[in-house]
């Protein structure tokens, strides 16, 4: 009874790593995505918007390596290194930066919880909060923060930094950070790596900030516009630069030749 038992879990195994396979086989991205510390409730929520984009599945790390390693596709055998403990494994036919900018965008705000390890710097910034005064006062003094009452509120004269990154958060500071409806930390699916069937490569840094990324690329066009202005290029996103620097060229030289013939006349005048 327990052979038949255990026959049957195998047989179960043995099909989960088939679907997989398929899974794998028939779409263009194969993405590993870090679900550490993510609730329950916010995987289903971001799984569900995923719906019509992508296909999550979290199965055992052996049942997941014998499933690349049956894979048809070649390169794909390199993600086995990245596969670890609390991976999500995302399929979908977009590109894997696309699929990573979604990502990104679905994940949400999370409080502070006692115990945890920060890994940015937390400010409470100054100004009047909707915390009443009384008992709360003390906290904001056991934080180190400096405060007053202001119209029955507790107003924070100075901003502070209350945790810096790398601490690990007490149960006081995250009560007070609570107290504050200030959510500092953010969780979703964290982008680790990702294999791209139409370039046939795999892809490690996934994580883009959109903000950061939009500064460079105009910073860029900025620098690349003034070069060609500069070389005189001609091109039809140039030109109309170009020939308004030769209209003021011819301008200014016009100017200088005028005051040039002005200097000299009255020179001649003069003597």
């Amino acid at each position: 009874m327990e052979k038949n038992k255990k026959s049957k879990i195998s047989d179960y195994k043995l099909k989960e790593v088939k679907e997989l396979v398929e899974l794998i086989d028939s779409h263009n991205t194969l993405m590993f995505a870090s679900i550490k510390s993510l609730p329950a409730k916010n995987f289903q929520k971001i799984k569900k918007g995923l719906v019509e984009k992508a296909i999550i599945k979290v199965i055992k790390k052996r049942l997941a390596i014998k499933a690349i390693e049956s894979s048809k596709k070649e390169n794909i055998k390199d993600l086995k290194s990245y596969l670890k403990e609390d991976i999500a494994i995302i399929i979908s036919d977009l590109d894997p930066f696309e699929l990573a900018a979604i990502l990104n965008e679905t994940k949400s705000s999370v409080k502070a919880k006692s115990g945890q390890k920060s890994d940015r710097n937390i400010e409470i910034e100054a100004g009047i909060t909707e915390i009443p005064a009384g008992p709360a006062v003390s906290e904001f003094g056991a934080a180190g923060i400096q405060v007053k009452v202001s119209g029955g509120k507790i107003e924070v004269l100075k901003s502070k930094v209350i945790v810096k990154s790398g601490e690990v958060i007490n149960q006081g500071i995250a009560s007070l950070l609570g107290k504050l409806d200030i959510n500092p930390f953010n969780v979703g699916f964290i982008p680790i790596v990702a294999f791209d069937h139409e370039s046939n490569k795999i892809f490690t840094s996934l994580i883009i900030d959109k903000n950061e990324l939009l500064f460079e690329l105009k910073n860029s066009l900025l620098f690349s516009r003034n070069l060609a202005i500069n070389i005189g290029y001609i091109s039809k996103d140039i030109i109309g630069l170009l020939l308004a620097k030769a209209l003021y060229q011819e301008q200014y030289l016009t100017n200088l030749l005028n005051k040039s013939e002005n200097t000299n006349v009255n020179s001649v005048e003069v003597k």
